[in-house]
């Protein structure tokens, strides 16, 4: 599963160059000047926009999002229902044993919040806190992503104008102009190729991770407060199954039979039935 998107890149760049290959000679869609002008172009820009430490977070949030499987939604249901039938069995307190055993540290922050007995109220606005800086520092990262992939056009279009001003300069000289033209031209396409093939994509890929796990983070809020709360891990299940889609979800629907044994449903109609018959009854009676 982990490497399906490096395979689809793969497939997708081996078709892309044979999209160029089928065309003609591929020779000229290689300029090592418009390849120089565009990414050396982009990375003084972008190192003028941004700290080191910044561009480092944002490669570390990259290699995180291709390289290491976020956890399933399912699995952490399971690991709080779990929590929740041990904090009724051995008390809250042996929750604190099992802390390091999950690798996700905002559970642990969570339970620490849980051993420590804060209130609810408390532990609510702690890991809200926790979540909403977690976003703003996903968004910065997501906007220095798309930030680098518009600049990537921007000197595509500048190797496109040095290439055209040294063709004006080259005028009468025809190996001049033959030179120039390639940059002109692969300098835009350079700078699309890099934007909308590569920076784009990654840009969307953090935001969906960040969606993903800002989800699991609001499941792991809601489960840790209804733990404290000493909810039923039945309805504890029920609650946190909200949060997944209906076909994720391992719960029966109630079927239409039980709907009606409960609601009593065929008897009450059958009073109804009762009722409008006498209504009738006595209408005709007056009658």
């Amino acid at each position: 599963m982990k490497y399906k998107n490096l395979i689809g890149l793969i497939l997708s760049i081996l078709l892309f160059l044979l999209g160029f290959a089928l065309h003609g000679n591929t020779g000229l869609y290689f300029s090592i000047s418009g390849a120089l002008i565009v990414i050396f172009g982009t990375l003084a820009a972008t190192l003028l926009s941004y700290k080191l430490d910044q561009l480092r977070n944002v490669l570390r949030v990259l290699i995180t999002a291709y390289r290491k499987p976020i956890t399933k939604e399912t699995e952490i249901i399971t690991i709080l229902i779990d929590l929740s039938i041990r904090s009724r069995m051995e008390g809250i307190l042996a929750l604190q044993n099992h802390e390091n055993e999950t690798t996700i540290l905002f559970l642990r922050r969570a339970l620490g919040c849980l051993v420590d007995r804060y209130k609810i109220e408390q532990i609510r606005d702690i890991l809200n806190t926790e979540m909403y800086f977690f976003r703003l520092r996903r968004e910065d990262s997501e906007r220095a992503i798309r930030t680098i992939a518009n600049y990537f056009p921007t000197f595509g279009l500048i190797g496109s104008v040095v290439g055209l001003i040294t063709m004006i300069g080259g005028i009468g000289d025809t190996s001049m102009i033959l030179k120039a033209i390639p940059i002109a031209l692969t300098s835009t396409l350079y700078g699309l190729v890099f934007s909308t093939f590569f920076f784009l994509p990654f840009a969307a890929t953090v935001r969906e991770r960040t969606n993903q796990e800002l989800l699991l983070q609001k499941i792991i809020m809601e489960g840790v407060i209804a733990i404290n709360s000493e909810v039923n891990p039945i309805i504890l299940k029920t609650k946190l199954e909200s949060f997944l889609t209906p076909s994720d979800r391992a719960t029966e629907y109630v079927s239409y039979s039980k709907l009606k044994e409960r609601f009593n449903i065929e008897r009450q109609q059958k009073n109804d039935d009762e009722q409008n018959d006498n209504m009738k009854g006595e209408k005709l009676k007056d009658f």
